[in-house]
C-alpha cells in the first residue's frame, strides 16, 4: 500500500506540475522536429525531476514537523535524488545542445576522432561518472564496478528506446512492475515509486504528441530502475540484470530496436497502444 501511495503522489504532483507550470517548456530552444516532422517542446523528463524535489523537499518539511516516520533523507532517497538530478541534467544537456545526426557508440566515437565531442558522448562519459560517484557513497559497501556499470547501462537504455512517442515510459514501466514486486516496500521500492509514477503521470502528453521525454526523462526513468535493481537485489541478480543490458547496448549498435519492435506484432501493438501511429504494418 505504501509504494501505491508513493506512486500516486507522483502522479498527482506530476500533473499538479504541468498545470501550473505547463509553459515551462515553451522556450524556442527546446522545440524539436517528432517522427512526423510537427515542431514539439522536448526535455518534458524536466516534470520528472521537478516532481521528486517537490516530494522530497515536502518529506524535509513534513518530517521537521514530526509528521511522517522519517525527519530527513535516507540513503535510499538520497540516492535517487542524486540520480534523478545528475543523468537528468546530463539528458537536458543533450536535449538542448545536440546537433548533427552522430548516434551510438560508433556514431560518437567517430565525432571523437575527427576532434568533436559530440553532446551524447558527454552524456555517456557524465553518466558514467555520475554512477561511480553514486556508488562511492556508503551504501554501497561490494561491486561497485558492476553496480556503476548496471546504472549506467540502464540509464543508456532509456535514451536507445526514446525513439517513439511513449516506448520508454511504456517498456519502463513493464520493467518496473516485477522490480516492484521484488523489492516491495524496501526503502528503495518507496523511494523508487514517486519517479514512475511521475513518469505515469507523463505517458499521455508523450503518447499524444504534447511533448517529447526527451534524454531528460528517458536517462533518469532508465538510471532509476538501474538503481532499484542495484539496492533491492542480490549480487546474482545484479550480475544477470547486467549483462542483459550490456547486450541489448551492444544490440543497438547493430540492429535497429524501432525495426524489431514493429517485426514482432505483440511489441509493435503494445508500442503504439494509445498513441497516433497506426498499429498495423500497412498504415
Amino acid at each position: 500500500m505504501t509504494v501505491i501511495v508513493a506512486l500516486a503522489v507522483g502522479l498527482v504532483t506530476v500533473r499538479f506540475l504541468r498545470i501550473v507550470s505547463g509553459e515551462i517548456l515553451s522556450s524556442p530552444a527546446l522545440e524539436r522536429q517528432n517522427y512526423r516532422g510537427h515542431l514539439l517542446p522536448t526535455a518534458g523528463g524536466l516534470f520528472i525531476v521537478l516532481t521528486v524535489l517537490v516530494i522530497d523537499a515536502g518529506r524535509a518539511v513534513l518530517g521537521a514537523l514530526g509528521v511522517g516516520p522519517e525527519s530527513g533523507l535516507s540513503e535510499a532517497r538520497s540516492a535517487v535524488l542524486f540520480a534523478v538530478f545528475g543523468f537528468g541534467l546530463l539528458g537536458l544537456i543533450d536535449d538542448l545542445a545536440a546537433v548533427g545526426e552522430d548516434r551510438g557508440f560508433k556514431g560518437h566515437l567517430r565525432a571523437l576522432r575527427e576532434g568533436r565531442v559530440t553532446t551524447g558522448m558527454l552524456k555517456l562519459v557524465g553518466g558514467a561518472a555520475v554512477a561511480v560517484v553514486l556508488v562511492a557513497t556508503p551504501g554501497f559497501k561490494s561491486g561497485r564496478t558492476l553496480i556503476a556499470l548496471l546504472i549506467a547501462l540502464a540509464a543508456n537504455l532509456g535514451n536507445l528506446l526514446d525513439r517513439a512517442p511513449g516506448r520508454t515510459i511504456k517498456f519502463g514501466l513493464v520493467a518496473y512492475v516485477p522490480i516492484a514486486i521484488a523489492i516491495g516496500t524496501a526503502p528503495i521500492g518507496i523511494a523508487v515509486a514517486p519517479v514512475m509514477g511521475a513518469a505515469l503521470g507523463l505517458l499521455g502528453d508523450d503518447l499524444h504528441e504534447r511533448l517529447m521525454l526527451g534524454d531528460t526523462g528517458a536517462n533518469v526513468i532508465g538510471a532509476v530502475l538501474g538503481l532499484a535493481v542495484v539496492l533491492g537485489s542480490r549480487d546474482s541478480i545484479r550480475l544477470a540484470v547486467m549483462l542483459v543490458l550490456l547486450a541489448l547496448n551492444v544490440a543497438a549498435e547493430l540492429v535497429s530496436f524501432s525495426h524489431v519492435i514493429d517485426s514482432v506484432p505483440a511489441l509493435r501493438w503494445f508500442d503504439r497502444l494509445g498513441s497516433r501511429r497506426p498499429r498495423d504494418r500497412s498504415s
